[in-house]
């Protein structure tokens, strides 16, 4: 099995829901870090929601979390990690347009 760091980053998310990382398939991924910034001069609202495709469900990560103008949130890192299976998507959505950065940083494995 080979092990692959890689990290997928998304800039300008709005108010449509935006897929920012999907494990692919005949692979499993162990989430080591989820951060959302707010970029604008107002507050937002964000959403983080992670999708099992074997189960046909979603669940939120975060929902509504209020997030400052220039302010952060980490969702994972340090002690607490997110396993994802093959097609499993995270995706997240913000109150106002093009006003959240997500960076989503996964070891890969093959």
């Amino acid at each position: 099995m080979a092990n692959t760091f890689k990290n997928s980053i998304t800039g300008s998310i709005g108010t449509t829901n935006t897929t920012v990382y999907t494990t692919p398939a005949a692979t499993s991924a162990t989430v080591i870090g989820v951060s959302v910034a707010n970029v604008i001069t107002n507050n937002i609202s964000v959403s983080v929601r992670l999708t099992d495709t074997s189960t046909s469900k979603t669940v939120y990560l975060v929902k509504d979390a209020l997030l400052v103008p220039g302010g952060s949130a980490v969702l994972v890192g340090g002690e607490q990690k997110l396993v994802m299976e093959a097609t499993d998507s995270l995706s997240v959505v913000s109150s106002l347009a093009n006003s959240a950065d997500v960076i989503v940083s996964v070891l890969e494995i093959t």
